[in-house]
């Protein structure tokens, strides 16, 4: 079996949360080591089968099919009302997202413990149940799984030295945000990967240009910062996941060029 399953203990949300691992075809052939790229919304990371809205990036036909020698770890978002957006926001949400969402929200502010429980409690026991290459970490996430993954380039570079954003959802902290990555030091970090499509936002194009302007601003500096980057305009790319779907191949094939 590719996928193993399992709950682990996140100490900071006293809670139980499912953890999906994906094992290279290799794994249990060789004696080798692997790269590991933990994941957001773990539910959709995978299969259809489960995936909320039934749609999921489909990355273990992918992988197998394609024979990436790389392990994924993905974790479950919690479905529990705005738990979702609380993890993935390191900030409470700001002034841009009352003004785009149309009323206050108080949502947000638990990202920085989410990652301590994949920093503290989550890749050690990882590391430590697999063969994984420790100092070969990165991280991927869609829409907010960007701004957290986006986050974590900033908060642990050291750790996390290849990053995708992919549709990310900047706005709910876009003003943090922004002074956040501008005093990170990101030199430690290997690539940084970032898209946005034409289509985002459906029957919006004054919506949709604001939205990019704001997430191009946040690739300016950090592309200032980091010497391989990319940023990718997704012609017709809509926020779903079969438009997602769609480009995760080219994600990857960037993140793991040299593999």
């Amino acid at each position: 079996m590719m996928l193993e399953k399992f709950q682990v203990y996140m100490s900071s949300f006293k809670q139980d949360r499912m953890i999906r691992v994906y094992l290279p075809e290799s794994y249990h052939e060789s004696h080798k080591c692997y790269p590991v790229l933990y994941m957001h919304d773990g539910q959709n990371v995978f299969e259809d089968e489960g995936a909320i809205k039934g749609v999921s990036l489909g990355l273990k036909d992918y992988l197998e099919e394609k024979k990436v020698e790389i392990i994924v770890v993905a974790i479950d978002l919690n479905p529990e009302g705005e738990e979702r957006i609380n993890e993935y926001c390191p900030w409470k949400n700001g002034a841009i997202a009352e003004k785009i969402i149309g009323q206050p929200s108080f949502s947000g502010g638990r990202g920085e413990q989410y990652l301590a429980f994949i920093v503290n409690e989550l890749k050690p026991l990882i590391d430590d149940k697999y063969r994984t290459i420790h100092e070969h970490t990165s991280m991927a996430g869609i829409s907010l799984g960007g701004l957290i993954s986006t986050y974590a380039a900033c908060r642990y570079p050291q750790i996390f030295k290849r990053i995708a954003a992919i549709s990310p959802g900047y706005y709910r902290n876009q003003e943090e945000l922004e002074v956040f990555v501008r005093n990170s030091d990101l030199s430690e970090i290997e690539k940084f990967y970032m898209d946005f499509g034409t289509h985002e936002i459906r029957d919006d194009e004054e919506l949709n240009n604001h939205f990019t302007d704001m997430i191009q601003s946040i690739y300016e500096i950090v592309s200032s910062k980091i010497v391989d980057t990319r940023f990718e305009t997704i012609q017709n790319g809509e926020h779903n996941y079969t438009s997602f779907k769609k480009r995760i191949g080219e994600v990857l094939s960037y993140l793991y060029s040299d593999l």
